[in-house]
């Protein structure tokens, strides 16, 4: 138990860190990054590559996609309900001192489930794609998104390592259950020797890097305009 307290009370200290590190521009901004919808253009590029790359197979490899979020949400909410860990803005020994900038949520924090989706996306990508200017994307990408959970006030580092290694882990076994299941069905032209090209990882890249410039971008002009308040 005394180790456990001490990694908590390590926890909440370098939340408070990183948590205390803000600007209006990233606050703005990290609110963007951690909405699901600010990424949909980044998701269809690469449901699109998936779709001209593995043709006939990209449904099978669509399916495991969904399972994928479906486990690793599901199970980080089970999680959630079970250690039943506060979430910094609900703690009472540190609530008063958080920079809460995006207020959504439940109750618990451990573990993150945007952490935990997002790992598990980016670890199935990396394992399906097998190209290493892409994982030399997603990974960052993926930390960023974790992140994000801290800057903004919602979740603990302990809580988005959490939910990291979770996601790691559904990532793995979905994979190797989707390499299972096509060895079943037709193991002839298999997935995992068709790696993907530069040019379809080069398509990924630069359209994420397009979706945080532009990002960026029109907060700083909002910003310097006045037409958001800062806070």
């Amino acid at each position: 138990m005394e180790i456990l307290n001490l990694l908590k009370s390590w926890d909440k200290d370098l939340f408070l860190y990183l948590n205390g590190i803000h600007s209006p521009l990233w606050d703005y901004c990290m609110t963007l990054f951690t909405l699901t919808p600010t990424w949909l253009l980044f998701y269809g590029i690469i449901l699109l590559v998936i779709i001209r790359k593995y043709e006939k197979k990209s449904l099978l490899i669509i399916l495991s996609i969904a399972l994928l979020i479906l486990c690793s949400d599901q199970l980080a909410g089970v999680l959630k309900h079970t250690i039943q860990r506060l979430r910094p803005s609900n703690d009472p020994s540190i609530s008063q001192l958080v920079h809460l900038f995006f207020n959504k949520g439940g109750e618990f924090g451990f573990v993150s489930a945007h952490a935990a989706n997002t790992f598990a996306f980016a670890t199935f990508s990396m394992l399906l794609f097998r190209n290493s200017r892409y994982t030399l994307f997603i990974l960052p990408w993926a930390a960023l998104i974790a992140y994000s959970r801290i800057y903004l006030g919602v979740h603990y580092p302990g809580d988005v390592l959490g939910g990291a290694i979770l996601g790691i882990l559904v990532g793995i076994l979905i994979f190797k259950l989707l390499i299972y299941t096509e060895l079943k069905l037709n193991p002839v032209n298999l997935i995992s020797r068709n790696p993907m090209k530069g040019k379809d990882a080069n398509r990924i890249i630069i359209t994420g890097l397009f979706i945080m410039i532009i990002s960026i971008s029109v907060i700083t002009l909002l910003l310097q305009n006045n037409l958001i308040v800062a806070r």
